[in-house]
């Protein structure tokens, strides 16, 4: 059987024993910064033309195109590529980065009907599987018929909007026929700033185990089991850092002042800046891990929830209810 995989992963797990022909890796950051425009989304997806520059097209992310028996066809859209195979396996985790690529993909093949019928989800849990181990074991598969298709789209498109209200609506609704979703839904929800504090769920976390003692960012970025949250990526975790340390009054002291002009893909620099710094918190940061002060008082606050922009002017709140700007 030829077997695609559509993935998150590093292709070579999939490729090396020939479990698959290819693996597709798709590697949008959907939790941070404004989400790509529809016609941005489409372009990638589609045909490639010459118009597509490096890593703007699908094509650009898979792996061992040199073997794949379809590397004469890398230019089509992939609904058409996908029809070169027998089957169609999407691996996508319990991560909610994973989850939103799942349900923007879904939603982008309810419209090529032929080419979902050849969709396979496989449920993964990265900490039950060894990819090494694909050979032995493999995580259950599910056919992708009408009723995830629906799912998926109804949470992308609550997830694009301009306010959170339709993803809440979600949580009201039959999700199982995507049973990893509905925990992310609530955990994206809690990143939504705190009517108490004005912070999510990750910057809150963040000032408490700096108030606890960890002081080295090391441990803020890596150490996941403490951190708890799963939403951001390490470097994500970063800029919020710089957020609760460089506003008019910041809830942390100690991060290193070169951060505040390095350029965002100094990766190097920022890492070795990151390495110096020693954290503490200020009397404004003790203050708001007491749930006695809001930080959206006396800082900026501009970031993106999925399609909504947060700003001190229009920020929505959930804590747990959701709360409309100005209330």
């Amino acid at each position: 059987m030829t077997r695609l995989i559509l993935t998150g992963w590093p292709m070579s797990d999939f490729t090396k024993s020939d479990f698959a022909d290819l693996a597709v890796d798709f590697a949008f950051h959907f939790v941070w910064g404004p989400l790509p425009s529809a016609d941005e989304l489409a372009n990638y997806l589609g045909a490639r033309t010459p118009d597509h520059g490096p890593g703007r097209h699908w094509s650009d992310f898979a792996g061992r195109w040199g073997q794949s028996t379809n590397r004469s066809r890398k230019d089509l859209g992939l609904a058409e590529f996908c029809q070169h195979y027998e089957t169609v396996e999407l691996w996508f985790d319990t991560d909610p980065n994973a989850q939103l690529r799942l349900v923007w993909l879904l939603d982008y093949f309810r419209s090529y009907p032929d080419t979902a019928a050849r969709l396979k989800l496989r449920l993964v849990d990265l900490e039950m599987i060894e990819l090494d181990r694909l050979g032995k074991w493999r995580p259950p598969t599910v056919d992708v018929t009408e009723r995830e298709l629906v799912t998926a789209s109804a949470a992308w498109q609550a997830y694009r909007a301009a306010t959170p209200e339709a993803c809440v609506d979600l949580l009201g609704q039959d999700l199982s026929a995507l049973p990893l979703l509905r925990p992310v839904l609530f955990d994206l929800l809690e990143e939504l700033p705190s009517s108490a504090t004005g912070l999510g769920a990750t910057e809150m976390r963040l000032l408490e185990l700096i108030a606890s003692g960890y002081y080295r960012t090391n441990a803020l970025f890596h150490l996941r089991g403490l951190r708890q949250r799963r939403v951001f990526s390490d470097w994500e975790i970063g800029s919020l850092l710089e957020g609760l340390a460089h506003g008019p009054r910041p809830a942390i002291a100690g991060l290193d002042d070169e951060l505040r002009t390095l350029a965002t893909n100094n990766y190097r620099g920022r890492d070795e800046a990151y390495r110096r710094s020693r954290l503490s918190l200020t009397e404004s940061g003790k203050a708001i891990v007491a749930h006695k002060e809001d930080f959206s008082r006396h800082n900026p606050i501009d970031r993106w929830w999925g399609g909504t922009r947060l700003t001190n002017d229009h920020l929505w709140r959930c804590n747990p209810v959701l709360i409309e700007p100005g209330h």
